[in-house]
Protein backbone atom coordinates (compact mmCIF):
# COMPACT_ATOMS: atom_id res chain seq x y z
CA UNK A 1 0.00 0.00 0.00
CA UNK A 2 1.37 3.20 -0.97
CA UNK A 3 -0.54 5.37 1.16
CA UNK A 4 1.11 6.52 4.86
CA UNK A 5 -0.54 7.74 7.22
CA UNK A 6 1.00 10.21 9.49
CA UNK A 7 -1.81 11.27 12.12
CA UNK A 8 -5.27 10.65 12.73
CA UNK A 9 -8.37 11.30 14.30
CA UNK A 10 -11.92 10.79 15.16
CA UNK A 11 -14.28 12.99 16.22
CA UNK A 12 -18.04 12.73 16.70
CA UNK A 13 -20.89 15.49 16.27
CA UNK A 14 -24.26 14.94 17.16
CA UNK A 15 -27.17 17.28 17.90
CA UNK A 16 -30.03 17.65 20.77
CA UNK A 17 -33.04 17.45 20.15
CA UNK A 18 -34.93 19.69 22.29
CA UNK A 19 -32.52 22.61 22.42
CA UNK A 20 -30.82 22.32 18.89
CA UNK A 21 -27.02 22.55 20.56
CA UNK A 22 -24.45 20.81 18.59
CA UNK A 23 -22.23 18.65 20.84
CA UNK A 24 -18.35 17.38 20.00
CA UNK A 25 -17.09 14.84 21.70
CA UNK A 26 -13.62 14.64 21.03
CA UNK A 27 -11.64 10.96 20.22
CA UNK A 28 -8.88 9.13 21.63
CA UNK A 29 -5.09 10.87 21.03
CA UNK A 30 -2.00 9.40 19.62
CA UNK A 31 -4.56 6.78 17.45
CA UNK A 32 -2.00 3.85 16.05
CA UNK A 33 -2.17 3.72 12.39
CA UNK A 34 -3.05 -0.07 12.08
CA UNK A 35 -3.98 -2.13 9.46
CA UNK A 36 -7.78 -1.91 9.83
CA UNK A 37 -6.84 2.63 9.85
CA UNK A 38 -4.76 1.88 6.78
CA UNK A 39 -7.24 0.34 4.67
CA UNK A 40 -9.76 2.48 5.86
CA UNK A 41 -7.99 5.15 4.81
CA UNK A 42 -7.17 3.98 1.28
CA UNK A 43 -10.75 3.23 1.15
CA UNK A 44 -12.05 7.27 1.65
CA UNK A 45 -8.84 8.70 -0.38
CA UNK A 46 -10.48 6.24 -3.21
CA UNK A 47 -13.80 7.24 -2.74
CA UNK A 48 -12.68 10.94 -2.94
CA UNK A 49 -10.99 10.80 -5.68
CA UNK A 50 -13.62 9.01 -7.39
CA UNK A 51 -16.25 11.70 -6.74
CA UNK A 52 -16.45 13.82 -10.27
CA UNK A 53 -18.43 16.89 -8.78
CA UNK A 54 -15.19 18.69 -7.16
CA UNK A 55 -14.21 21.83 -6.96
CA UNK A 56 -11.13 23.53 -6.26
CA UNK A 57 -10.50 27.07 -4.16
CA UNK A 58 -7.87 28.57 -1.79
CA UNK A 59 -7.73 30.15 2.20
CA UNK A 60 -9.42 33.29 2.39
CA UNK A 61 -7.26 36.03 3.51
CA UNK A 62 -10.15 37.98 5.42
CA UNK A 63 -9.09 37.94 9.11
CA UNK A 64 -11.33 36.05 11.39
CA UNK A 65 -14.10 37.49 13.19
CA UNK A 66 -13.51 38.89 16.54
CA UNK A 67 -11.16 36.26 18.62
CA UNK A 68 -11.75 33.28 16.98
CA UNK A 69 -9.06 31.35 15.20
CA UNK A 70 -9.62 30.42 11.27
CA UNK A 71 -9.18 26.91 10.19
CA UNK A 72 -6.05 28.11 8.52
CA UNK A 73 -4.32 29.27 11.94
CA UNK A 74 -4.88 26.27 13.77
CA UNK A 75 -3.21 24.07 11.32
CA UNK A 76 -0.57 26.50 11.00
CA UNK A 77 -0.06 25.76 14.23
CA UNK A 78 0.13 22.40 13.69
CA UNK A 79 2.09 22.19 10.86
CA UNK A 80 4.72 24.10 12.79
CA UNK A 81 4.47 22.03 15.67
CA UNK A 82 3.16 24.48 17.65
CA UNK A 83 0.54 21.89 18.80
CA UNK A 84 -0.30 18.78 18.87
CA UNK A 85 -2.76 16.92 15.77
CA UNK A 86 -5.49 15.88 18.45
CA UNK A 87 -5.26 19.81 19.92
CA UNK A 88 -5.65 20.87 15.79
CA UNK A 89 -8.27 18.60 14.97
CA UNK A 90 -9.77 19.35 18.03
CA UNK A 91 -10.23 23.31 17.46
CA UNK A 92 -10.66 22.53 13.81
CA UNK A 93 -14.03 20.08 15.70
CA UNK A 94 -15.20 23.20 17.49
CA UNK A 95 -15.06 25.55 14.31
CA UNK A 96 -17.15 23.31 12.86
CA UNK A 97 -19.13 23.04 15.84
CA UNK A 98 -20.01 26.36 15.92
CA UNK A 99 -20.92 26.79 11.93
CA UNK A 100 -23.08 24.21 12.11
CA UNK A 101 -24.64 26.16 14.71
CA UNK A 102 -25.15 29.03 13.12
CA UNK A 103 -26.58 27.54 9.76
CA UNK A 104 -28.97 25.65 12.05
CA UNK A 105 -28.24 22.29 10.05
CA UNK A 106 -28.73 18.72 10.98
CA UNK A 107 -25.36 16.96 9.02
CA UNK A 108 -24.23 15.10 12.20
CA UNK A 109 -22.02 12.98 11.98
CA UNK A 110 -18.10 11.08 12.38
CA UNK A 111 -15.40 14.30 11.76
CA UNK A 112 -12.24 12.45 10.24
CA UNK A 113 -9.06 14.35 10.31
CA UNK A 114 -6.10 12.84 8.41
CA UNK A 115 -2.41 14.03 7.59
CA UNK A 116 -0.98 11.21 5.16
CA UNK A 117 1.33 10.94 2.19
CA UNK A 118 0.53 9.38 -1.16
CA UNK A 119 2.44 8.78 -4.50
CA UNK A 120 5.05 11.17 -3.12
CA UNK A 121 2.00 13.88 -1.78
CA UNK A 122 1.15 15.44 1.48
CA UNK A 123 -2.64 15.99 2.24
CA UNK A 124 -4.66 16.85 4.74
CA UNK A 125 -8.21 15.06 4.70
CA UNK A 126 -11.21 16.47 6.37
CA UNK A 127 -14.59 15.20 6.02
CA UNK A 128 -17.79 14.51 8.29
CA UNK A 129 -18.61 10.84 7.16
CA UNK A 130 -22.76 9.98 7.69
CA UNK A 131 -23.95 7.20 9.76
CA UNK A 132 -26.33 4.26 8.54
CA UNK A 133 -27.95 1.42 9.81
CA UNK A 134 -27.45 -2.12 9.01
CA UNK A 135 -28.57 -5.57 10.37
CA UNK A 136 -27.03 -8.58 10.86
CA UNK A 137 -27.71 -12.30 12.49
CA UNK A 138 -25.93 -14.35 14.57
CA UNK A 139 -25.46 -17.76 15.23
CA UNK A 140 -28.49 -18.44 16.90
CA UNK A 141 -30.39 -16.07 14.24
CA UNK A 142 -31.20 -13.38 15.85
CA UNK A 143 -32.15 -9.71 14.11
CA UNK A 144 -29.92 -7.46 15.43
CA UNK A 145 -29.37 -3.61 14.08
CA UNK A 146 -26.40 -1.94 14.68
CA UNK A 147 -24.61 1.35 13.09
CA UNK A 148 -21.56 1.99 10.30
CA UNK A 149 -19.89 4.87 8.73
CA UNK A 150 -21.19 5.45 5.00
CA UNK A 151 -18.28 6.33 3.28
CA UNK A 152 -20.40 5.48 0.35
CA UNK A 153 -22.60 8.95 1.37
CA UNK A 154 -19.67 11.18 1.74
CA UNK A 155 -20.34 14.50 0.71
CA UNK A 156 -18.78 16.92 3.18
CA UNK A 157 -15.22 16.67 2.44
CA UNK A 158 -12.08 18.75 1.40
CA UNK A 159 -8.74 17.68 0.94
CA UNK A 160 -5.44 20.30 1.04
CA UNK A 161 -2.47 19.28 -1.15
CA UNK A 162 0.21 20.46 1.49
CA UNK A 163 3.12 20.63 -0.94
CA UNK A 164 1.09 23.29 -3.12
CA UNK A 165 0.25 25.18 -0.37
CA UNK A 166 3.42 25.42 1.14
CA UNK A 167 5.27 25.71 -1.76
CA UNK A 168 2.89 28.18 -3.75
CA UNK A 169 0.53 29.71 -0.91
CA UNK A 170 -0.89 32.44 -3.74
CA UNK A 171 -1.92 29.57 -5.50
CA UNK A 172 -6.12 29.38 -6.28
CA UNK A 173 -6.59 25.53 -6.37
CA UNK A 174 -4.38 23.35 -3.32
CA UNK A 175 -7.91 22.78 -1.27
CA UNK A 176 -10.38 20.36 -3.19
CA UNK A 177 -13.92 19.65 -2.32
CA UNK A 178 -16.78 17.75 -3.32
CA UNK A 179 -19.40 20.42 -4.78
CA UNK A 180 -22.22 20.54 -3.15
CA UNK A 181 -25.99 19.77 -4.97
CA UNK A 182 -27.41 22.45 -6.11
CA UNK A 183 -30.15 24.72 -3.89
CA UNK A 184 -28.43 23.40 -0.88
CA UNK A 185 -26.51 25.96 1.84
CA UNK A 186 -24.51 22.76 3.57
CA UNK A 187 -21.50 23.03 1.01
CA UNK A 188 -21.67 26.74 1.88
CA UNK A 189 -21.33 26.09 5.88
CA UNK A 190 -18.82 23.36 5.02
CA UNK A 191 -16.73 26.16 2.94
CA UNK A 192 -17.35 28.93 6.29
CA UNK A 193 -15.59 26.30 7.99
CA UNK A 194 -12.16 26.03 6.45
CA UNK A 195 -12.51 29.75 5.40
CA UNK A 196 -12.28 28.89 1.82
CA UNK A 197 -12.93 30.78 -1.33
CA UNK A 198 -13.54 29.04 -4.82
CA UNK A 199 -10.52 29.38 -6.94
CA UNK A 200 -9.60 27.27 -10.15
CA UNK A 201 -12.31 26.51 -12.32
CA UNK A 202 -11.92 22.92 -13.41
CA UNK A 203 -14.84 22.64 -15.68
CA UNK A 204 -14.37 25.49 -17.12
CA UNK A 205 -10.57 24.68 -17.90
CA UNK A 206 -11.50 21.26 -19.35
CA UNK A 207 -14.13 22.65 -21.60
CA UNK A 208 -10.92 24.82 -23.05
CA UNK A 209 -8.88 21.98 -23.09
CA UNK A 210 -11.65 19.51 -25.60
CA UNK A 211 -12.15 23.08 -27.74
CA UNK A 212 -8.46 23.22 -27.60
CA UNK A 213 -8.14 19.64 -28.97
CA UNK A 214 -10.51 19.92 -31.82
CA UNK A 215 -9.05 22.76 -33.21
CA UNK A 216 -6.07 21.21 -33.10
CA UNK A 217 -6.95 18.42 -35.00
CA UNK A 218 -9.21 20.85 -37.53
CA UNK A 219 -6.31 23.00 -38.62
CA UNK A 220 -3.70 19.88 -39.37
CA UNK A 221 -6.45 18.47 -41.09
CA UNK A 222 -7.30 15.17 -39.69
CA UNK A 223 -9.33 12.92 -41.49
CA UNK A 224 -12.75 11.86 -39.73
CA UNK A 225 -10.83 8.26 -37.80
CA UNK A 226 -8.04 10.67 -37.22
CA UNK A 227 -10.13 13.07 -35.58
CA UNK A 228 -11.98 10.21 -33.43
CA UNK A 229 -8.80 8.25 -32.60
CA UNK A 230 -7.48 11.28 -31.17
CA UNK A 231 -10.50 12.06 -29.04
CA UNK A 232 -10.00 8.33 -27.56
CA UNK A 233 -6.58 8.52 -26.57
CA UNK A 234 -7.03 12.07 -25.10
CA UNK A 235 -10.32 10.28 -22.72
CA UNK A 236 -8.07 7.47 -22.16
CA UNK A 237 -5.10 9.42 -20.88
CA UNK A 238 -7.80 11.72 -18.71
CA UNK A 239 -8.88 8.55 -17.36
CA UNK A 240 -5.28 7.43 -16.34
CA UNK A 241 -5.04 10.69 -14.84
CA UNK A 242 -8.61 10.69 -12.88
CA UNK A 243 -8.06 7.62 -11.49
CA UNK A 244 -4.58 8.61 -9.99
CA UNK A 245 -5.87 11.67 -8.48
CA UNK A 246 -3.08 13.45 -11.18
CA UNK A 247 -3.35 16.88 -12.63
CA UNK A 248 -3.63 16.66 -16.89
CA UNK A 249 -0.62 18.48 -18.90
CA UNK A 250 -0.62 19.98 -22.02
CA UNK A 251 3.05 19.09 -22.66
CA UNK A 252 1.63 15.25 -22.00
CA UNK A 253 -1.34 15.51 -23.66
CA UNK A 254 0.77 16.79 -26.65
CA UNK A 255 3.19 13.62 -26.57
CA UNK A 256 0.02 11.87 -26.16
CA UNK A 257 -1.95 12.58 -29.34
CA UNK A 258 1.33 12.80 -31.32
CA UNK A 259 1.37 11.07 -34.85
CA UNK A 260 3.45 11.58 -37.83
CA UNK A 261 1.55 13.24 -40.05
CA UNK A 262 0.22 15.80 -37.06
CA UNK A 263 3.04 18.27 -38.04
CA UNK A 264 2.20 20.99 -35.35
CA UNK A 265 3.33 19.99 -31.90
CA UNK A 266 0.03 20.31 -29.71
CA UNK A 267 1.61 22.25 -26.60
CA UNK A 268 3.17 24.40 -29.20
CA UNK A 269 -0.20 25.28 -31.19
CA UNK A 270 -1.94 25.93 -27.41
CA UNK A 271 0.44 28.53 -26.56
CA UNK A 272 0.59 30.10 -30.31
CA UNK A 273 -3.49 30.58 -29.89
CA UNK A 274 -3.15 31.76 -26.07
CA UNK A 275 -5.69 29.57 -25.13
CA UNK A 276 -6.76 30.90 -21.26
CA UNK A 277 -5.81 27.26 -20.04
CA UNK A 278 -2.90 26.23 -17.10
CA UNK A 279 -0.36 24.28 -18.14
CA UNK A 280 -1.77 21.28 -15.66
CA UNK A 281 -4.80 21.24 -13.61
CA UNK A 282 -7.41 18.95 -12.30
CA UNK A 283 -9.97 18.46 -15.24
CA UNK A 284 -13.31 17.58 -14.53
CA UNK A 285 -13.90 13.68 -16.43
CA UNK A 286 -17.69 14.85 -16.87
CA UNK A 287 -16.49 17.11 -20.00
CA UNK A 288 -14.28 15.03 -21.39
CA UNK A 289 -16.43 12.05 -21.36
CA UNK A 290 -18.41 13.96 -24.06
CA UNK A 291 -15.62 14.33 -26.46
CA UNK A 292 -16.44 10.72 -27.64
CA UNK A 293 -19.82 10.13 -27.13
CA UNK A 294 -23.57 12.12 -27.28
CA UNK A 295 -26.09 11.57 -24.52
CA UNK A 296 -29.35 13.04 -23.75
CA UNK A 297 -32.65 12.46 -21.79
CA UNK A 298 -36.36 14.06 -21.55
CA UNK A 299 -39.56 13.51 -21.69
CA UNK A 300 -39.46 9.50 -21.21
CA UNK A 301 -36.81 8.96 -23.79
CA UNK A 302 -32.92 8.73 -23.59
CA UNK A 303 -30.73 8.27 -25.99
CA UNK A 304 -26.69 7.97 -26.60
CA UNK A 305 -24.18 7.06 -29.07
CA UNK A 306 -21.05 7.35 -30.41
CA UNK A 307 -19.86 10.61 -31.90
CA UNK A 308 -18.16 8.72 -35.17
CA UNK A 309 -21.57 7.64 -36.51
CA UNK A 310 -22.77 11.27 -36.36
CA UNK A 311 -24.09 11.68 -40.19
CA UNK A 312 -23.96 8.10 -41.06
CA UNK A 313 -25.76 5.75 -38.49
CA UNK A 314 -27.87 8.34 -36.39
CA UNK A 315 -28.80 11.56 -38.86
CA UNK A 316 -30.39 14.52 -36.81
CA UNK A 317 -32.79 16.72 -39.30
CA UNK A 318 -32.77 20.29 -37.47
CA UNK A 319 -35.87 21.36 -39.91
CA UNK A 320 -38.49 18.92 -38.06
CA UNK A 321 -36.07 18.10 -35.28
CA UNK A 322 -35.66 14.36 -35.57
CA UNK A 323 -33.09 11.88 -35.24
CA UNK A 324 -33.03 8.81 -37.90
CA UNK A 325 -31.14 5.46 -36.73
CA UNK A 326 -29.49 3.36 -39.18
CA UNK A 327 -28.31 -0.04 -38.03
CA UNK A 328 -30.70 -0.47 -35.56
CA UNK A 329 -28.94 -2.61 -32.40
CA UNK A 330 -30.46 -5.51 -32.19
CA UNK A 331 -31.35 -6.00 -29.02
CA UNK A 332 -33.25 -2.34 -29.30
CA UNK A 333 -34.52 -4.44 -32.52
CA UNK A 334 -35.89 -7.16 -30.62
CA UNK A 335 -37.76 -5.75 -28.35
CA UNK A 336 -39.18 -2.86 -30.52
CA UNK A 337 -40.56 -6.05 -33.33
CA UNK A 338 -42.42 -7.20 -29.90
CA UNK A 339 -43.77 -4.31 -29.29
CA UNK A 340 -45.23 -4.36 -32.90
CA UNK A 341 -46.34 -7.20 -32.52
CA UNK A 342 -48.21 -7.18 -28.83
CA UNK A 343 -49.93 -3.88 -30.33
CA UNK A 344 -50.95 -5.76 -33.80
CA UNK A 345 -52.77 -8.44 -31.38
CA UNK A 346 -54.30 -5.69 -28.84
CA UNK A 347 -56.04 -3.66 -31.95
CA UNK A 348 -57.27 -7.26 -33.64
CA UNK A 349 -58.80 -8.25 -30.40
CA UNK A 350 -60.38 -4.63 -30.03
CA UNK A 351 -60.89 -4.58 -33.54
CA UNK A 352 -62.90 -8.10 -33.27
CA UNK A 353 -64.82 -7.15 -30.68
CA UNK A 354 -66.11 -4.05 -32.19
CA UNK A 355 -66.90 -5.91 -35.19
CA UNK A 356 -64.61 -3.39 -36.83
CA UNK A 357 -61.50 -3.94 -39.53
CA UNK A 358 -57.93 -3.78 -37.79
CA UNK A 359 -56.34 0.03 -37.76
CA UNK A 360 -52.48 0.11 -37.44
CA UNK A 361 -51.92 2.61 -34.62
CA UNK A 362 -49.83 5.58 -34.89
CA UNK A 363 -47.35 4.40 -32.19
CA UNK A 364 -46.87 1.15 -34.18
CA UNK A 365 -46.73 3.15 -37.42
CA UNK A 366 -44.32 4.87 -35.77
CA UNK A 367 -41.92 2.33 -34.43
CA UNK A 368 -42.25 0.57 -37.97
CA UNK A 369 -40.38 3.71 -39.77
CA UNK A 370 -37.43 3.22 -36.64
CA UNK A 371 -37.44 -0.46 -37.57
CA UNK A 372 -36.93 0.09 -41.19
CA UNK A 373 -34.43 2.76 -41.28
CA UNK A 374 -31.88 -0.57 -41.46
CA UNK A 375 -32.76 -0.62 -45.49
CA UNK A 376 -32.50 3.05 -46.02
CA UNK A 377 -29.93 5.12 -47.85
CA UNK A 378 -27.33 6.32 -45.34
CA UNK A 379 -26.17 9.83 -45.63
CA UNK A 380 -22.71 10.43 -44.86
CA UNK A 381 -21.85 13.75 -42.96
CA UNK A 382 -18.03 14.49 -41.16
CA UNK A 383 -17.96 15.41 -37.76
Amino acid sequence: MSLIISNITLHFLSKKEETGEVVLRLGPENVAASSKIESFVDALHKIYNSKGSKAYGHFSSMPAEGDSARFVDVMESYLSDAQTFHQFSGQAGNLLKNELEKYDLAETGYLIVCHYEYMGGRYLLVAIIPISEHYSVDGELNISADQHLDTNKLQLAARIDLFDYQNNAEGNRYISFIKGRAGRKVSDFFLDFLSCEEGLNSKEQTQTLVQAVEDYVSVNQFDANEKQQTRKELLSYCKEQKESAQDVSLQEIGNVIKTEESGQDFYKFCQEQAYPIEESFPHDQAVVNKVTKYAGYGNGISLSFERSHFGQDVVYSPANESITIYKVPPNLKDQLLALMESNASQNASQSASQGQAPVQSNETADLGNINNADNADNSENEF
